[in-house]
């Protein structure tokens, strides 16, 4: 399967997009490789793109203003898109950073394109709405994951959501993202793998 066979087969299985609406944006997609540690979008910077992660992991994260500490707040693996999405869809400085957090190639859209998509067919106002929805879902159950769950739940969570993300992304990026220390991750590891 191409890459931009990829991008379509995402899109349809995730708003029933059918191949002549995805054909309509096929000259707008764009290819980017990012080397680890790259930047898909900084901190104060208005995000311009949505990205589909084609192989890769990227992050995004805050930068605590007395500890000087990142602390990940969202994780994107492959088969899934890549954007600060307030930043994006107000089109309004981002308030945190975005990061390759291994080499990475993407397949990205402009938002001036993707909105003139919106224009021309009723399926792709659709994939808006559903992408602010998912948008929406995924903040709600950030937050909701630290205020109702500990942290082995949300450990659990993230091997259900990201199942793949132990393959490319170093433990201390996924204590940060769970809320954790490092140790604290060991322990709910092998308490889990001697279950």
């Amino acid at each position: 399967m191409s890459e931009i066979e990829k991008v379509a087969f995402a899109l349809n299985h995730f708003a029933e997009l059918s191949t002549e609406d995805f054909n309509l944006s096929i000259s707008f997609w764009h290819k980017k490789e990012y080397k680890k540690g790259d930047f898909f979008n900084q901190h104060k910077i208005v995000c311009k793109y949505l990205g589909f992660i084609i192989d890769g992991a990227f992050r995004s994260y805050i930068i605590d203003s007395k500890t000087f500490e990142e602390k990940n707040i969202f994780l994107y693996t492959q088969n899934q898109f890549v954007v600060p999405f307030k930043s994006f869809i107000n089109q309004t400085p981002c308030d945190y950073h975005t990061q390759a957090l291994t080499n990475a190639t993407i397949l990205y859209i402009n938002i001036d394109d993707l909105l003139s998509l919106y224009k021309q067919s009723h399926q792709w106002e659709r994939f808006g709405r559903l992408m602010a929805q998912e948008a929406f879902n995924l903040t709600i159950e950030r937050m909701e994951g630290f205020v109702f769950k500990s942290p082995e739940e949300r450990y659990l969570d993230l091997i259900k959501n990201y199942p793949d993300i132990f393959n490319n992304t170093p433990l201390y990026h996924i204590s940060s993202y769970l809320g954790i220390q490092g140790p604290s991750l060991s322990r709910i590891r092998k308490r889990l793998a001697s279950k």
